[in-house]
């Protein structure tokens, strides 16, 4: 017959009366470019702008104000003219000793003396002309007149003893044609009628003496430009560039026919072209938002030089560039400009603040490579802005070695910013190659990596006792055994005891004895995984092995209450009266929220049945007690053993283990 106990946990109160005692348990960046100059101007407007290389002077024009402004090279005021309504337009004789300016509210062509800067003539061109826009062509100034549908070309020839205006050269424009010419093209003169859409342009030769036009345009099916703003020509006279409202870049024309030839991207709104001895083209736009000139070598796709109109120290230069207000020194030492400025007024503008373009470099690597072997290093280097011929980069490779870098030979980039390297990587592991672009007065900086992992030796490491269980408290000692490297026979070994209270830490570390061993003795209470390291060397790969091992809890259960205990059937029995609730004490390692497991059998028909087995809260100091109730029948024998189960315990720090069974039995 089947006999059963019930099991039943006693307060702490009474559980701690009962202790025989007790243990307490230990539970563990290129260089800043050079500011620009720029000095307030005593005008009211801007209408043109000229540089005078002997007397190294610049004038502007002033509409508004009726006359034309004289400064030197650093922008201070040297002289005026007054007394010239309405001029806009200005022509530098070859010679540089006369300035020619259009004065259409007196329909007349001034000379102004650029030594002295003083009037020096004054050449009537007829009543209601309404001269405008000069130009030095064939040895004679030509100039467009005329009022609105009335336009037409005239010139002033002043070589004789007397001067002589002739009008009417060219009629049907729709108004007074702004013009240009070249010394490089003597016989060459270009027109065009500023806002107007499409723009009209025209060419001349004038070689004879007279203007003979030779190309209308444009010639185009393109997009046709609107609101011309100012011309150039280039130095041989082939080529037209134009700034216009739109498109947003300064196109480029073929003066025998007016049909396309490129252009130079530049920005929203473009409206001044100025076109140095050498074909340097500057090409400037009237923006608040982008820069406001780009300097470009003859066709080139990329500017040179890129320029931003900041504020200056004394705050007169933050503005944007007048319509047609850009001129070089012949020399080309200078670049001016005419500024509006955004707190009003106008100011002169000797331009030297070049605004580095953004520099984009990439480095392509092979992702793994082998120790020793040869590898191919590409990339490029871009910029909106032309890099100077035979730009180099600096290389630095980086390695277990040279943990600091060691640089390699300078690469030469290629004419489309490509480039590349061959390097033969001396040691292994993470080897980085970084190259970098200095920058220069034109770019900014840049730099880049890429990193392959380059193959080493394989590297044997072994780690002993893996899945050994171990009494708590056992001192256990573990050994990792290092096989053959290139230099590094350094070790580490980390426990990394079960529980989150218990970091993971490092408990060994050094060389490894003359056999390839590193141990370390470690006293075990808990479950442990073990890992050992290797970091590897300049040719040995790095590697970890890991050991777990299992550690029990110490468990004991004590009966109490009994009247005696007898040796028999092979074990000691205790001995209870029928009257009497058998008590149970269990000490076990104390963990946060542990339980333990009581399970009773009774033995009948030849073996042992299990009757109760239930979970009970371990008490803070690893105590706990139970009662066993009930009217079991005498002469029937019993046992009962506390255990700890792993992770059904509440929690998976150690492994299972149980007690010893406690057998006993109860009489009358």
């Amino acid at each position: 017959m089947r006999e059963t106990l019930r099991v039943r946990a006693l307060p702490a109160a009474t559980a701690l009366a009962v202790l025989f005692g007790s243990a307490a348990l230990a539970v563990g960046t290129a260089a800043p470019a050079v500011a620009d100059t720029s000095t307030p101007l005593p005008v009211q407007s801007s209408g043109d702008i000229v540089v005078d290389g002997v007397h190294q002077r610049v004038f502007v024009s002033d509409p508004t104000g009726g006359q034309v402004v004289a400064t030197d090279y650093a922008g201070k005021v040297v002289g005026s003219v007054p007394s010239l309504p309405g001029a806009k337009g200005l022509e530098l004789s070859p010679d540089s000793g006369t300035l020619y300016a259009a004065v259409p509210g007196d329909d007349a062509i001034v000379a102004i003396d650029t030594a002295t800067v003083t009037e020096a003539e004054r050449y009537p061109t007829g009543e209601g002309t309404d001269p405008q826009y000069p130009a030095w062509a064939g040895g004679k100034l030509w100039f467009g007149y005329g009022g609105a549908a009335q336009g037409n070309l005239g010139s002033l020839d002043v070589s004789g003893a007397d001067p002589v205006v002739t009008l009417k050269q060219d009629g049907g424009w729709y108004a007074a044609p702004t013009l240009t010419s070249t010394p490089g093209a003597p016989n060459t003169l270009a027109a065009g009628i500023e806002g107007v859409s499409p723009i009209s342009v025209a060419v001349y030769d004038v070689s004879s003496g007279t203007a003979k036009r030779t190309a209308s345009g444009p010639n185009t099916d393109e997009y046709t430009a609107s609101n011309l703003r100012d011309l150039a020509l280039t130095p041989d006279g082939s080529h037209l560039v134009v700034a216009s409202g739109a498109p947003y870049f300064h196109q480029v024309y073929r003066t025998s026919d007016l049909t396309p030839d490129g252009k130079y991207p530049t920005d929203s709104y473009p409206n001044a072209v100025e076109i140095a001895p050498d074909g340097t083209v500057a090409a400037g736009i009237d923006g608040a938002y982008s820069p406001d000139v780009w300097v470009y070598e003859p066709g080139a796709a990329t500017a040179e030089h890129i320029y931003d109109f900041t504020n200056t120290a004394d705050g007169t230069g933050a503005g944007s560039l007048a319509a047609g207000a850009l001129a070089w020194a012949p020399d080309e030492s200078h670049l001016f400009a005419v500024v509006a400025l955004g707190t009003g007024g106008y100011a002169l503008r000797d331009l030297n603040d070049v605004v580095q373009s953004p520099t984009s470099l990439t480095v392509n690597a092979p992702a793994t490579a082998t120790r020793a072997k040869e590898l191919t290093v590409t990339g490029k280097l871009t910029s909106d802005a032309a890099f100077p011929s035979g730009a180099t980069l600096t290389v630095t490779r980086t390695d277990l070695e040279f943990a600091a870098g060691k640089a390699l030979a300078p690469v030469t980039v290629a004419a489309d910013g490509t480039y590349s390297f061959k390097d033969t990587p001396p040691n292994g592991g993470p080897v980085t190659y970084t190259v970098s672009y200095a920058g220069d007065t034109t770019h900014e900086s840049a730099s880049a990596y890429d990193t392959v992992e380059v193959s080493r030796t394989a590297t044997s490491l072994t780690l002993n006792k893996n899945g050994t269980t171990y009494a708590y408290g056992a001192d256990v000692t573990f050994t990792a055994h290092l096989g053959t490297t290139y230099k590094n026979r350094e070790v580490e070994i980390w426990a990394d005891p079960y529980g989150s209270d218990k970091p993971n830490r490092l408990v060994k570390s050094g060389n490894v004895n003359s056999s390839g061993n590193l141990s370390v003795t470690l006293d075990l209470t808990r479950d442990t995984k073990l890992t050992a390291k290797f970091a590897g060397d300049l040719r040995s790969a790095p590697t970890s092995v890991t050991s777990r091992v299992y550690t029990k809890v110490q468990v004991s259960t004590t009966p109490s209450r009994h009247y005696k205990t007898k040796y028999a059937w092979n074990h000691t029995y205790y001995y209870f009266r029928k009257s009497v609730d058998p008590l149970f004490t269990t000490k076990m390692t104390y963990y946060p929220g542990r339980e333990y497991r009581v399970e009773v059998q009774a033995y009948y028909g030849d073996a042992w049945h299990s009757g109760d087995k239930d979970y009970f809260e371990l008490e803070s100091d690893g105590v706990g007690a139970i009662e066993l109730t009930g009217t079991p029948s005498t002469g029937v024998r019993f046992r009962l053993r506390s255990s700890y189960i792993d992770t059904d315990s509440g929690d998976n720090v150690n492994t299972t283990t149980h007690s010893s069974w406690k057998y006993f039995t109860f009489t009358s």
